[in-house]
């Protein structure tokens, strides 16, 4: 018996040319699996690092070298998306969202036109400068003006991952509902040891509150977060949904803050909003678990003190808080993927140097000594680049796995233990003096 394979491979290539067709009729529908050409919004959240990798135009290769295609998407952001590329065109810390259609129309964006006459200087080392800004919309912004020791690109790369994390948790039903988000601001920085920052209007340190700018007044008594709430929001409807947005608020960045290892969480540098509730943290310096690298070791994945419990009413970190920190967990561990994508682009970010050297380690909890000097000398090209980056990317990945202390954990599970370790005594009672374990 004979068989023809004739009609066989006339139907193989029909099928095959349906297929191809519609492959081309999805292509052209959808743009998620766009290769050739991918619209250029796609790539503005990352334009940073982006123009990190820029090199000389001289090493060749024609228009297939990786620097054409790099300055050709530069160019490409920079005519489509001005306002959100070149930051000298608008105020820089105006806030206005990204066209997908790359027509912005005249008017639609605040720019630059002066600085008022007065200067405010904060407190530091470094004597930050208030500024306001004059916008074209007649409104003045306000922005911080840091030079110095303190290096905002740092800062600008962790508010770029808390948005991320806000866009999952927003596309996410239950912690849409629920309302949970990171408080974000923006960073520019100029160089290395400049750059201005958002200033967030209506926000008050916990420690300002809790004991006062001067200590000679605020509230002494422990623990009185509570009254936070009484004094401020006097109607109980009121009352009850500020109370509830600050839990909502304190779970959320203490599950995104412990992804990341954010560290140096004392009370100063945790702003709350005196309208909403929400909390806003400033200060993102120490990151990555560099926390325990420092001369008094943090052993705390977050800050989870009294009166941080004391806020959240009678439940305290039972109910809305716990719950809150599993939803916000799962949907990190959901979207792990992606995640640690961003934080490997990151960490091996050429401009990006997230080690602590010792010189700023002993900065942190100023503990100066005589042996600084030698220290410097030893160890400087040990902290040079970022060469426990893989190491940081390893302790990422786990948390997101779900490992604790070399056990795989459920979301339930690990957020009891994060909890426990949290308010544990024993670790709460080594740490630094100035990180107010007792407030």
């Amino acid at each position: 018996m004979t068989f023809s394979l004739a009609p066989k491979n006339v139907d193989r290539d029909n099928f095959l040319n349906l297929a191809l067709e519609g492959y081309k009729h999805c292509l052209v529908i959808g743009d998620k699996y766009d290769v050739r050409v991918v619209q250029s919004y796609k790539f503005v959240p990352l334009v940073y690092q982006i123009a990190s990798r820029m090199g000389s135009s001289k090493d060749g290769g024609g228009p297939h070298n990786f620097q054409f295609a790099l300055v050709s998407l530069v160019k490409k952001m920079a005519v489509d998306h001005p306002y959100h590329t070149i930051f000298q065109v608008p105020v820089v810390t105006a806030s206005f969202p990204v066209d997908r259609n790359c027509k912005y129309r005249d008017g639609s964006f605040p720019y630059f036109k002066g600085l008022a006459d007065s200067v405010m200087i904060m407190n530091g080392i470094n004597a930050p400068k208030v500024v306001e800004c004059l916008g074209s919309d007649g409104r003045k912004y306000r922005q911080l003006a840091k030079s110095g020791n303190d290096d905002l690109r740092q800062d600008a790369v962790m508010e770029q991952f808390f948005g991320l994390v806000n866009t999952f948790l927003q596309n996410n039903r239950d912690t849409w509902k629920r309302r949970l988000g990171v408080r974000t601001y923006k960073v520019i920085p100029f160089t290395p040891s400049a750059g201005v920052l958002e200033w967030v209007n209506g926000t008050l340190p916990l420690g300002e509150y809790l004991i006062a700018s001067t200590r000679n007044g605020g509230a002494h008594g422990r623990p009185v977060m509570h009254h936070f709430f009484l004094e401020r929001f006097l109607q109980p409807a009121d009352w009850f949904e500020k109370r509830l947005a600050y839990t909502r608020s304190v779970a959320a960045s203490s599950m995104v803050g412990y992804i990341v290892g954010l560290g140096d969480r004392h009370s100063m540098n945790i702003l709350i909003d005196q309208t909403t509730a929400q909390v806003v943290h400033i200060d993102l310096g120490v990151a990555f678990e560099q926390g325990l690298m420092l001369k008094t070791p943090e052993r705390v994945p977050f800050r989870l003190t009294r009166d941080i419990i004391d806020g959240m009413g009678v439940t305290g970190v039972e109910g809305v808080f716990r719950r809150c920190c599993e939803e916000t967990l799962a949907v990190m561990r959901t979207n792990k993927e992606a995640l640690l994508t961003i934080v490997e682009v990151f960490i091996h970010d050429p401009l990006y140097k997230w080690a602590l050297s010792p010189l700023k380690a002993l900065q942190r909890q100023k503990e100066m000594d005589d042996d600084l000097d030698t220290c410097l000398d030893d160890s400087q090209d040990e902290y040079e680049g970022n060469k426990d980056a893989a190491r940081a990317l390893m302790r990422v990945k786990q948390k997101l796995d779900g490992y604790e202390e070399g056990e795989l954990r459920s979301v339930h599970g690990q957020v009891q233990q994060l909890i426990q370790d949290a308010i544990d005594p024993e670790r709460l009672c080594q740490m630094f003096a100035g990180w107010g374990a007792w407030m």
